[in-house]
């Protein structure tokens, strides 16, 4: 079963609710990317890609492709973009046989990785799948020294037909958060409440990058980013 079995519906109206601006974002990340490529392609796979959202707006440059785990967020996605080809692999160690010039996990989707082996190994996976002058971008997620054990979130969606309170209270386990999302959506045909755990690794700065020279790339850190923890970028 999927992790977003029952919120993938509910996942874009979350986003755009709380202002999250994907056009905006994949210009700044077709910035970085060309401003460091020197492969000659313009083939690009969105490792984590969800509901497709960034790849709507990155097809205007890329020939793109998209990979998750998550059936529930490729069905969406599929609809989104329907000439993009949608590959259902985890980021780890998935096998394409191909290799692209840009190859980019957003949003902090690589602290799905539950260690930092598999983060190693999730590199070395992004490596060997690009060219050479082929651009790796990663957006990190909370860093350990940032993360609040305890913090209360609340997110709404108020759209004409359907309504949605995304609430949570987290908390930390060494160096895993937990996220234990309580949904309460309201529709035509009525109104549901279902919950739904997330664990997300607090990778440190210095893990990130020792995970990206590890797997041979030349990298560097980025201030900013489109969610303001920057960006680390490796180039084969």
């Amino acid at each position: 079963m999927s992790i977003y079995a029952r919120s993938a519906a509910y996942y874009d109206a979350i986003q755009s609710a709380r202002g999250k601006d994907y056009e905006r974002e994949a210009a700044l990340i077709h910035d970085a990317i060309e401003t460091r490529k020197r492969s000659g392609g313009n083939a690009l796979l969105d490792a984590g890609c969800g509901t497709g959202r960034h790849l709507e707006f990155l097809r205007t440059w890329y020939d793109c492709e998209g990979l998750d785990v998550d059936r529930a967020m490729l069905a969406i996605a599929a609809q989104r973009v329907p000439a993009a080809p949608l590959h259902c692999q985890d980021m780890i160690g998935f096998n394409l046989d191909r290799r692209f010039d840009a190859l980019i996990a957003l949003f902090g989707a690589v602290a799905y990785v539950p260690n930092v082996r598999l983060l190693e190994q999730t590199l070395e996976t992004f490596y060997r799948h690009l060219k050479p002058g082929g651009v790796a971008i990663v957006e990190p997620w909370v860093q350990p020294e940032a993360w609040h054990d305890g913090m209360v979130d609340a997110r709404f969606a108020d759209e004409p037909d359907l309504k949605v309170a995304r609430m949570s209270v987290s908390r930390r386990d060494g160096n895993v958060a937990i996220l234990n999302y309580s949904f309460m959506v309201a529709a035509r045909d009525g109104v549901r409440t279902f919950n739904e755990p997330h664990r997300r690794m607090l990778f440190t700065r210095e893990q990130y990058r020792s995970a990206f020279a590890h797997a041979r790339f030349a990298v560097e850190f980025v201030e900013g980013g489109p969610s303001g923890r920057g960006l680390f970028i490796g180039t084969r």
